[in-house]
């Protein structure tokens, strides 16, 4: 498995999980905090959670958007019927990039659970696509590599939220614009992806 860190396909895959999964951390670590607090309110602990609407959205906030991406799951499955798989997802994270700005900007309640929708089929994606350019007997080898990268990006995405958020005053909204940031880079691989195509001839030598 670490021999398969060097080569490019198992490489540019796992670093793509790493970034959609330490952007897709920011939903779930960081959102219920994000939606209810205020920066004149925050204090080091994060706890400014007020009561009525507000508290109610961010209870529920983690809910919706896995039920918003169990949705896309179907949305995804057409797209990647009708259309390229390398246009999908960069089309598809251009969308996270700028439901993040938007959220940052000022529609967080809806943009933030927008992600949901164009999250639902960047990772099955990305794992299957790896794995297919590898033969089968690599094919475990792989999903380990991919899988490690995976739980890197669970792991460092919200840490690093986490410590960009304390050093401006606790307001999570730094956090995000690091997420935005992930996905931003992310997004620019997916553009190369789609233009350059490069996993085009080695997915033929693997059928």
């Amino acid at each position: 498995s670490l021999s398969l860190v060097k080569n490019p396909y198992a490489l540019g895959f796992s670093v793509g999980a790493f970034l959609y999964v330490a952007a897709e951390s920011a939903i779930y670590v960081w959102m219920p905090s994000y939606l209810v607090c205020d920066a004149t309110t925050l204090t080091a602990t994060y706890d400014c959670y007020t009561e009525g609407f507000s508290q109610t959205l961010a209870i529920y906030s983690v809910t919706a958007f896995f039920i918003l991406r169990a949705a896309g799951r179907f949305v995804g499955i057409w797209m990647m019927s009708h259309f390229n798989w390398a246009l999908v997802l960069m089309v598809f994270t251009g969308a996270i990039v700028l439901c993040f700005g938007l959220g940052l900007w000022g529609g967080k309640q809806l943009a933030l659970f927008l992600t949901g929708i164009f999250m639902s089929v960047i990772y099955p994606t990305f794992n299957s696509k790896g794995i297919s350019c590898f033969p089968k007997h690599q094919h475990g080898s792989v999903a380990g590599v991919i899988l490690f990268f995976t739980a890197a990006g669970a792991a460092a995405g919200p840490f690093i939220m986490g410590l960009v958020s304390d050093a401006n005053g606790g307001d999570a909204k730094y956090g995000f614009m690091v997420a935005t940031g992930f996905a931003a880079v992310l997004f620019v691989g997916l553009v190369y992806n789609y233009i350059k195509n490069p996993t085009k001839e080695r997915l033929a030598e693997i059928e």
